[in-house]
């Protein structure tokens, strides 16, 4: 409101004094800073008042109990951002072994890893050549009166005599070393027995048989096709069953597409996860690698979704991975 002045009923200079004397009137406001007097005693009660004390921290613990509970909603809501749902593919990282799905499911067979590098069919056919090549050796059992040929009855030099071994006997020997050396060489090439870098290899190349799209092309179908405007009244083209055609040009296996990379880092990420919970708790370098690892798969995760539209190669990925919302929402903080 503005301050309220008295107005002149004459704008002529009058030549005598005038006597009126023109003051704001001192009006006081709920605004009007306090003394300091006052200030420092509300302090002191704030800081010295057991009652309000209380209170205060009554409410602090009230707020950061609603605040832990309503994170641990959003996160039971969106997921593990690093682990994600168990699914059979997923808990197959650990050995490597395949899995066996129905004839209806549209998923690429897994295969057989052996280490090494080594296939099956390979190893079963190197075992039946050597079992061709091998030569039966034949054995003579020798009979002798006494231990030392200088102290028998014969003379000295004399050819002592021979038993040979039966045919039966022989083959069946071949047999037992057969059995023997295969076993063996199963025991050397079982993934089982071999190291984490080994089981990481086998897992690379089961990501790409299964995610990569020179594969999943002749399953799949493409991504929908968008129209050709937005106010488009024409009729979307239809989309085929398969890719194959596109499948048809690809030369080699398909290891850069954004499945493949987002399934071999979920690979990456079980194993270092599992490092750091049981051996490696004070291992800050591994710590900052699972961090850079979670973070890659999040970016390619949200430019999965964005170009798929939520299509059946993103589904594919989220059934086979477990993915959970945890993992492209948001911030991720370990």
């Amino acid at each position: 409101m503005p301050p309220r002045i008295r107005i002149l009923t004459c704008l002529r200079a009058t030549k005598s004094p005038s006597t009126i004397q023109y003051t704001l009137p001192i009006r006081t406001f709920a605004s009007t800073p306090a003394p300091s007097s006052q200030k420092s005693a509300s302090r002191k009660r704030m800081t010295h008042d057991p009652y309000i004390i209380a209170q205060r921290d009554r409410k602090k613990a009230a707020n950061l109990s609603r605040r832990a509970a309503l994170l641990e909603q959003y996160k039971a809501d969106l997921g593990d951002p690093v682990r994600g749902i168990p699914t059979p593919f997923v808990d197959s990282f650990d050995t490597g072994t395949p899995l066996t799905h129905p004839p209806e499911a549209k998923i690429p067979r897994d295969e057989t890893h052996l280490n090494y590098a080594l296939k099956p069919q390979d190893v079963e056919k190197s075992l039946s050549v050597s079992q061709t090549l091998a030569v039966p050796r034949v054995e003579r059992k020798v009979e002798r009166g006494d231990p030392l040929p200088y102290s028998s009855g014969a003379a000295y030099g004399s050819e002592p005599s021979i038993v040979e071994t039966a045919p039966e006997d022989v083959a069946k020997q071949q047999a037992e070393d057969h059995q023997r050396a295969a076993t063996a060489i199963e025991r050397i090439t079982a993934l089982a027995n071999g190291s984490s870098k080994d089981r990481m290899r086998v897992n690379i190349t089961r990501c790409i048989n299964t995610f990569g799209r020179h594969r999943t092309d002749f399953l799949l179908p493409p991504r929908a096709p968008g129209l050709a405007s937005i106010h488009s009244t024409a009729p979307a083209p239809i989309r085929p069953e398969t890719n194959a055609e596109a499948a048809k040009k690809r030369v080699g296996p398909d290891t850069g597409s954004s499945e493949v990379q987002i399934a071999i880092l979920t690979a990456k990420i079980k194993t270092l996860a599992e490092f750091l919970e049981t051996r490696g708790k004070g291992d800050k370098h591994n710590k900052r690698n699972l961090r850079l690892l979670v973070h890659r798969r999040q970016k390619l995760l949200q430019y999965l979704k964005r170009k798929e539209r939520g299509g059946p190669r993103w589904q594919h990925c989220v059934e086979m991975l477990g993915l959970t919302e945890g993992m492209w929402k948001g911030e991720i903080t370990l």
